[in-house]
């Protein structure tokens, strides 16, 4: 069954100025002009790229006078990573193996006339 939250999260997460932007509100709150200032845009820019993230819940923005403050909501990524993790299986049977096979090459049965440690 599709699940909005999941693809706006990933939605959001596929662009890097949006994942970087998530990175610094990990820090705490910082206006649009913060988050705009790294990446050498405007603050129309930025806002539409905060706008991506609050449809993904990821980020709230509150409005104090004339500045928009925004901050970091990582709720929304607990089905992202429940999601991801279903696929982590698969990464540990593939490290697993290469252990197994990097174990194997340091053997001294695995390769003769080579060198041993």
């Amino acid at each position: 069954m599709p699940s909005p939250i999941l693809d706006a999260v990933f939605r959001a997460l596929a662009d890097p100025t949006r994942r970087d932007m998530l990175r610094s509100l990990a820090q705490g709150e910082q206006t649009i002009g913060e988050l705009a200032a790294p990446h050498r845009m405007s603050f129309a820019g930025a806002s539409k790229h905060v706008q991506a993230l609050e449809r993904a819940g990821l980020v709230r923005r509150a409005i104090r006078g004339r500045t928009h403050v925004c901050s970091l909501n990582p709720e929304p990524m607990a089905e992202a990573m429940q999601w991801l993790r279903f696929y982590e299986q698969f990464w540990s049977g593939k490290l697993g193996a290469l252990e197994a096979a990097l174990v194997a090459s340091r053997s001294p049965a695995a390769s003769p006339g080579e060198p041993h440690e």
